[in-house]
C-alpha cells in the first residue's frame, strides 16, 4: 500500500486538490493545506528532503517582491473609480440614442460601451455592475426580452477579460513568463472578433425574433443632430485619452504595466473630477474594493505556490508532461484537451484560481510542444471568459442577480447567458485554427537567437610565472 502511494503521489495530490475545490472550501487555504499535507507525507516516504520545504521562503518572497503584480491594485482601483464616476452613463445614453432607430440599438450600445469600459477599467465586476445598473431598467422598459437583456449585459461586461488592459492578461503574462505588452498586443485581434460576433448575434436576433429587440420609440429619442454628437464626443474623447494613457504608453515602451496602471488611476480621478463626482466616499469605496480583490489574489497566489512547490517535488511536473504530451493529435490534440478541461474547470474555479493553479502545470507542456506562449495565453484568456458566464456559477450572473429586480427570475438570467457562452466558444475555435488573429499584432522585428550568438574574446598576454622557490633577484 505504501509503495502504491509512493508511486502515485502526484495524481493523488492533484485529486486531493480537486476534492477540496468540489467541497467549496476557499481556494487559497485548500491549496496551501493540500500542499503542506502531501509535503509531510512526501518527507515521510523519502520522496523529498525536509529542507526542500525551505524553498517556500523564497517562493513567498518572490510573490511579495513581484513588481508586475502591483498592476493589479492599480487597475482595480481605476476600474472602481470609473464604475462610479458617471462616464458609463454618458456613453450608454449617447450611443444608445445614436443607435436608437435601429432594432437592437440598445444592445449594440451596451456591447460598444462594454468594450470601451473594458479598455479603460480592466475589471469584469466594474463593467458588469456598471452596465447592469445603467442599462437594465431602460432595456426592460422599452420592451427588450428579459433573457436577451441579461445575456447582453453579462457578455458586454465579461469581454473586459479579453480587452487590454485586462487583469487576466497581466496575471497570465506573469505565470507564462512573457511580456505584458506582447500579451496585450496579441489580444487585440480576438477582442475585435469577439465584439463582431456579439454584434452579429444581435443582428441575427433582430431578424429572427424582432420583438425581443425593438427600436427605441420616438419618445425615447430625446437627442437629435449636434446635441447628440456633442454628448457622444463628451464621453468618447476622455475615454480614448485614458485608453492612450494606459495602453499607448505600454505599447510605445514609455511605461511598464505598473506605471501605466498608476497613471490610469490619476487619469480616472481627473475624469471623475471633471464629472463632479470625485469625493472621499467614492475614493473610500474604490480603495475598499481594491483591498479585497488584491488580498484575495495574493492569498490565492501564496496557496498556489505552496501547492506547486510540493507538486513538483513529488514528480508532478513529469507526470503532467507525460500525461499531456502522449495525447493523440499532437499540439492540436493538446489544445483541444486543454480548452475542454479549462471550460469544465471554470464551472468551479474563477479565473485567478485557473491562472495560478492550472496554467503553471500546462505552460511547460505547451512550450515543449513548440506552442507560442503568447498565443497560448490569449487562447486561454478567451476560454476563461466563459468562467464568468456559464450557469450556475458564473460571477457575472451573480452580479446581475444582485442588481436585477425581484421580478426577474434567476432561470431567465441563466438561459439568457447561454447563447453568449457559445459565441465565446466560437472565438476559442477561431483562435485555435487562425493563430494569425493573435500573432499579426505582435512585433515583427527580427529576434535574436541566443544559441547562435558567438562571442570571441581575445586571450590577453599573461605575465611570466614567478618561481617562488628561487631567491628574488636584487638589481
Amino acid at each position: 500500500m505504501i509503495a502504491l502511494v509512493r508511486d502515485n503521489m502526484a495524481p493523488l495530490m492533484f485529486g486531493g486538490m480537486i476534492v477540496f475545490m468540489l467541497i467549496g472550501y476557499p481556494a487559497a487555504f485548500s491549496l496551501a493545506a493540500t500542499g503542506l499535507f502531501f509535503g509531510f507525507i512526501g518527507i515521510e516516504l523519502g520522496l523529498i528532503r525536509p529542507d526542500f520545504l525551505g524553498n517556500l521562503t523564497y517562493q513567498l518572497y518572490g510573490i511579495i517582491s513581484n513588481e508586475l503584480l502591483l498592476a493589479i491594485p492599480f487597475f482595480t482601483l481605476m476600474g472602481a473609480i470609473l464604475e462610479r464616476c458617471g462616464l458609463a452613463e454618458d456613453l450608454l445614453d449617447s450611443i444608445g440614442q445614436l443607435f436608437g432607430p435601429v432594432r437592437g440599438g440598445m444592445s449594440y450600445a451596451v456591447i460598444f460601451v462594454g468594450a470601451i469600459l473594458g479598455a479603460i477599467t480592466g475589471t469584469v465586476a466594474a463593467s458588469v455592475i456598471a452596465m447592469g445598473v445603467i442599462s437594465m431598467t431602460p432595456m426592460l422598459k422599452y420592451g427588450y426580452s428579459t433573457r436577451h437583456t441579461m445575456g447582453v449585459i453579462a457578455a458586454s461586461g465579461t469581454i473586459t477579460q479579453l480587452i487590454p488592459p485586462s487583469l487576466v492578461l497581466v496575471v497570465l503574462a506573469d505565470q507564462l513568463g512573457r511580456s505584458v505588452g506582447d500579451m496585450y498586443a496579441g489580444a487585440i485581434g480576438p477582442s475585435l472578433i469577439q465584439v463582431g460576433l456579439f454584434c452579429a448575434w444581435v443582428a441575427f436576433v433582430s431578424i429572427v425574433w424582432p420583438k425581443d429587440v425593438p427600436a427605441l420609440p420616438p419618445e425615447g429619442r430625446t437627442l437629435h443632430g449636434w446635441p447628440l454628437w456633442r454628448k457622444c464626443l463628451r464621453g468618447i474623447i476622455p475615454s480614448l485619452g485614458l485608453i492612450f494613457l494606459v495602453l499607448g504608453t505600454i505599447f510605445m515602451g514609455l511605461a511598464t504595466p505598473t506605471e501605466a496602471g498608476a497613471m490610469g488611476v490619476v487619469g480616472a480621478m481627473a475624469l471623475a473630477a471633471s464629472y463632479g463626482t470625485l469625493n472621499w466616499q467614492l475614493l473610500y469605496q474604490g480603495m475598499a474594493s481594491t483591498m479585497r480583490i488584491t488580498a484575495m489574489v495574493v492569498y490565492i497566489l501564496i496557496g498556489a505556490r505552496v501547492f506547486s512547490l510540493v507538486f513538483q517535488g513529488v514528480g508532478g511536473k513529469e507526470w503532467i508532461e507525460h500525461l499531456l504530451t502522449s495525447l493523440p493529435g499532437g499540439p492540436i490534440g493538446f489544445l483541444i484537451f486543454v480548452n475542454v478541461f479549462i471550460f469544465v474547470v471554470a464551472f468551479f474555479l474563477d479565473f485567478f484560481e485557473i491562472a495560478f493553479i492550472i496554467i503553471p502545470l500546462l505552460a511547460p507542456v505547451a512550450e515543449k510542444l513548440g506552442i507560442d506562449l503568447i498565443w497560448f495565453g490569449v487562447l486561454v484568456c478567451a476560454n476563461v471568459q466563459t468562467s464568468f458566464m456559464h450557469p450556475p456559477f458564473g460571477f457575472a450572473l451573480f452580479y446581475l442577480r444582485g442588481i436585477a429586480p425581484r421580478s426577474v427570475k434567476t432561470s431567465e438570467i441563466y438561459w439568457g447567458a447561454i447563447p453568449w457562452v457559445f459565441l465565446q466558444l466560437i472565438l476559442v475555435v477561431i483562435v485555435i485554427f487562425w493563430p494569425g488573429s493573435v500573432t499579426y499584432w505582435l512585433s515583427k522585428e527580427p529576434g535574436m537567437d541566443p544559441s547562435k550568438v558567438n562571442i570571441q574574446i581575445e586571450t590577453p598576454e599573461l605575465p611570466p610565472l614567478i618561481d617562488f622557490n628561487q631567491p628574488p633577484k636584487i638589481q
